[in-house]
C-alpha cells in the first residue's frame, strides 16, 4: 500500500484543503504517514501571504529531496497558494520536483500524482537512473464550482472538532495581499451542502466547527439574496445552530466590511456561536489603512468591536496586525498602539509586514527598514502580552466549560480544551472519557495564555 506524506504551512484553510486532499488519497488506497522517510509521495502545501511560510516551504521541499536517492519512485508536489502565484517557476528552482497545482484544483492532486507514481512503479526498480522526462504536471488554470469539493473529512478517533470550508476566493483587493490572486474571485457552496456536511461530522461525535472562508461574513453576497434583512452568512449561521447533537460554532475570519448589526445580533439568540472573533484590524492608523486599501475607518472597527461586547459580554477578541506597512509613521504606530490599548484584545497575532509580489504595496515608496519594523513589532507585542495576562489572570477562580481536545501537546500526561472564549485550559483526567466532550473546569491558576484548572466532577 503507498503512502503519502503532507506537509501544511500557513492558515487554517491551507490546513482544511490538505485534509480534503489526504482523504482523496486514502480513498485511492493511501495510506497517510507522518514519516516524509517512508512516502511515496511527498505533498507540502503553503500560502504566499507571508514570505516566511514560503521560504519554509521552499526550504522543506528542497531538503525532503533526499530521499529520492534511496527511492528514486518517489513523487513531489507543490499545491495552494504559492503554487498558484509561483506556477511553472518552482520546476526551476526545486528539480525534483513533479507536480504543482493551485487553489482551485485540489480535487485533482490524486489523479495528477498517482498516474506519475504508477508509471514510476511498473519500471525496473533496480535502474540506477529512472527518465522523468515529461512527467511534470503543472494545474494552475481556474474550474468552475470548485468551492465546492472541499467537502470531505478524515476519520478520527476522538475528534472534538473540525474546519468546515464555506466558501473561496475574496473580492477585496487589500494592497499588501496576494490572496484574490491565488484563490480568486468569492464564491460560496450552497447552505444545504455546507449543513448536510456539518450534520455528517456530528454524526461522528463531533461537538464543535469552524466556518471558514477568506472573508467569511461576506459568505455568499453575489450569490444568495438577504432573507428578513439577513445576510447569507447569517442564514448559515441559523441552519447549521439548528443541527441537533452541535454544540459549539466558530467561524474564521471576518472584515469590519459586511460586519453589520444582523452578524452582531445573532450573538444574542444563538447560543452555540462561542464567545470569541478573529477580527483582524490590521492598523488604528486611519491613513496606513486608506494605503492598505482597507475601507473603513480606525472608529468604525473600534464601534463594531464595542457592538460586539454589547451583545455578548463575556466575548474575547482577538486581532492581526501589521507593522511597518510602507510609509507608516511613528504618529501612525502610536494610532495603532493606542487602539490596541483601547480595545484590550485577548490576544493578537503582530506581522511585520513584507513584500509580496505583484501587489501594490510592494511597489510603495518609503518602504519601513527591517530594524525600525522589528521595534515595533517588539513595542506592540509588549502591550499585547500585558493586556492578554492580565485578562486571563481574572479567569482565574472561575468555572469555565470546555471542550477537552485531547493530551497536551507539551505535556502528554496531561489534558487540553478551549473555553468559549478561546482560552486554552490544561487540566487533569482521562484521556480515553474526556476527549471531544463538554465539561466544567474550575480555572485555579494562569500562567501567560495558559490557563490550569480541575475538572468538575459533581
Amino acid at each position: 500500500m503507498p503512502k503519502v506524506f503532507i506537509k501544511t504551512y500557513g492558515c487554517q484553510m491551507n490546513e482544511r484543503d490538505s485534509e480534503q486532499v489526504a482523504q482523496m488519497f486514502t480513498e485511492g488506497g493511501y495510506t497517510v504517514t507522518n514519516k516524509e522517510a517512508d512516502a511515496d509521495a511527498i505533498l507540502v502545501n503553503t500560502c504566499s501571504v507571508r514570505d516566511q511560510a514560503e521560504q519554509k516551504a521552499l526550504g522543506k521541499m528542497g531538503i525532503m529531496g533526499k530521499h529520492r536517492k534511496r527511492n528514486p519512485h518517489v513523487v513531489y508536489g507543490f499545491m495552494g497558494c504559492m503554487a498558484q502565484s509561483r506556477g511553472p517557476e518552482l520546476f526551476k528552482n526545486i528539480p525534483h520536483l513533479d507536480v504543482v497545482v493551485g487553489t482551485q484544483k485540489y480535487h485533482k492532486v490524486f489523479d495528477y500524482v498517482d498516474s506519475i507514481l504508477q508509471k514510476r512503479m511498473e519500471r525496473r526498480m533496480d535502474e540506477v537512473e529512472l527518465s522523468l522526462v515529461g512527467e511534470n504536471v503543472c494545474d494552475t488554470d481556474e474550474e468552475a464550482d470548485s468551492q465546492n469539493t472541499i467537502r470531505d473529512h478524515l476519520p478520527k478517533n476522538q475528534q472534538s472538532s473540525a474546519f468546515v470550508s464555506i466558501m473561496q476566493g475574496c473580492n477585496m483587493r487589500c494592497s499588501f495581499c496576494i490572496v484574490p490572486d491565488t484563490r480568486g474571485q468569492e464564491r460560496g457552496r450552497p447552505i444545504p451542502e455546507i449543513v448536510e456536511e456539518v450534520k455528517g461530522l456530528v454524526a461522528q461525535g463531533l461537538k464543535e466547527v469552524t466556518l471558514l472562508g477568506q472573508i467569511v461574513n461576506l459568505y455568499g453576497r453575489t450569490e444568495f439574496p438577504k432573507v428578513d434583512g439577513k445576510s447569507p452568512f447569517v442564514q448559515l449561521l441559523e441552519a447549521v445552530h439548528e443541527i441537533e447533537g452541535l454544540e459549539r460554532i466558530r467561524f474564521t475570519s471576518p472584515h469590519p466590511i459586511g460586519y453589520r448589526d444582523d452578524l452582531i445580533n445573532a450573538f444574542t439568540y444563538l447560543p452555540k456561536l462561542c464567545s470569541h472573533i478573529h477580527f483582524p484590524m490590521q492598523s488604528g492608523s486611519d491613513r496606513i489603512l486608506k494605503a492598505m486599501r482597507r475601507p473603513y475607518k480606525n472608529e468604525k472597527f473600534v464601534e463594531i468591536i464595542e457592538k460586539m461586547k454589547a451583545a455578548r459580554p463575556d466575548m474575547a477578541i482577538s486581532t492581526d496586525v501589521i507593522v511597518g506597512f510602507p510609509g507608516e509613521t511613528e504618529e501612525d504606530f502610536q494610532d495603532t498602539v493606542a487602539t490596541m490599548k483601547r480595545l484590550e484584545f485577548d490576544n493578537a497575532f503582530i506581522f511585520r509586514y513584507s513584500k509580496r509580489r505583484n501587489t501594490p504595496a510592494a511597489e510603495m515608496d518609503e518602504q519601513i527598514s527591517e530594524r525600525v519594523k522589528e521595534e515595533r513589532n517588539q513595542v506592540l507585542l509588549k502591550v499585547v502580552n500585558e493586556i492578554a495576562q492580565r485578562k486571563n489572570e481574572a479567569y482565574v477562580g472561575t468555572r469555565q466549560q470546555v471542550l477537552c481536545t485531547g493530551p497536551s501537546k507539551t505535556n502528554p500526561n496531561t489534558l487540553t480544551g478551549r473555553t468559549s472564549q478561546n482560552k486554552i485550559v490544561i487540566f487533569d483526567g482521562d484521556a480515553a472519557k474526556l476527549t471531544g466532550e463538554v465539561f466544567e473546569v474550575d480555572v485555579n491558576e494562569s500562567t501567560g495564555y495558559t490557563l490550569y484548572g480541575e475538572v468538575v466532577t459533581s
